[in-house]
């Protein structure tokens, strides 16, 4: 699963949590359900650039506000 809008790194990510940034995430082709409340392994950035970086994210309400 990836996170929406695409960040280079995971510090961009936490910069943006941080930030109050509304970040998503999303599933590629239906590869997996999205849950509206709870955790999900993402990694980042998109394809086609090599994944640099994963994390575990915690949502609520669809919205990212937490990464480990």
């Amino acid at each position: 699963m990836y996170v929406s809008p695409n960040f280079p790194s995971k510090a961009a990510l936490r910069r943006a949590i941080a930030d109050g940034q509304p970040v998503t995430v999303f599933s590629p082709g239906g590869m997996g359900v999205v849950p509206i409340t709870g955790t999900a392994i993402v990694e980042g950035p998109h394809y086609p650039v090599p994944h640099r970086w994963y994390g575990k994210v915690t949502i609520v309400d669809e919205l990212v506000v937490a990464v480990v």
